[in-house]
């Protein structure tokens, strides 16, 4: 059973939602709401590729998926139903701009537009600042073709764009998606 426009997938693991995260080998529920966004599995194993495309996803990847692909809601009549994804059983379909990373023998690939940029921790310093990160800057993790081709490579330090980047879990690391038109400057070339 193959599209002829879009991914089938299947969430890794079987579950739509991560409820729980393991905390000194104790087993906590961090969200006990099917809406909170950030509970939603953003993992998900590809079962077909569409018959049209051409791209580097195959069968079997590991891709980093939009938070409302595997996502239960509620209608107006306070009905639980499952989002727009949804197919069958435990299948969804997607188009190529719901997933954002995949990964294929154990490497992570972000494929155009997108990259992810790692957050740089601030400095000590005598202010007292709540902030952890230092603004609008980062180091590149997950790098895609499109940066390579301009010169940039995995571990340049850049800043991008404010508001553009939407945080992601990948494998425990903090990680900002963005676009390749959020990145302004690179301090390394």
């Amino acid at each position: 059973m193959r599209s002829p426009f879009h991914f089938l997938i299947k969430p890794l693991g079987g579950t739509r939602y991560k409820h729980t995260k393991e905390i000194g080998g104790v087993d906590v529920i961090v969200s006990s709401s099917q809406e909170d966004h950030t509970a939603t599995n953003r993992y998900a194993v590809v079962v077909e590729t569409p018959v049209v495309y051409k791209g580097d996803i195959k069968k079997g990847d590991i891709l980093i998926v939009h938070h409302n692909v595997f996502r239960k809601y509620y209608d107006m009549k306070g009905r639980e139903k499952s989002g727009p994804s949804f197919f069958m059983d435990d299948l969804y379909v997607i188009d190529n701009e719901q997933f954002f990373l995949y990964k294929r023998d154990d490497k992570w690939t972000a494929p155009d537009p997108y990259c992810f940029v790692e957050p740089i921790l601030k400095e000590e310093s005598a202010l007292v600042n709540n902030d952890v990160y230092q603004n609008l800057l980062g180091k590149i993790k997950y790098i895609n073709k499109e940066l390579t081709s301009k010169g940039l490579k995995v571990g340049d330090v850049i800043s991008f764009q404010p508001e553009s980047e939407y945080e992601f879990d990948i494998e425990g690391d903090k990680l900002y998606r963005m676009f390749t038109r959020n990145i302004c400057i690179s301090y390394d070339n």
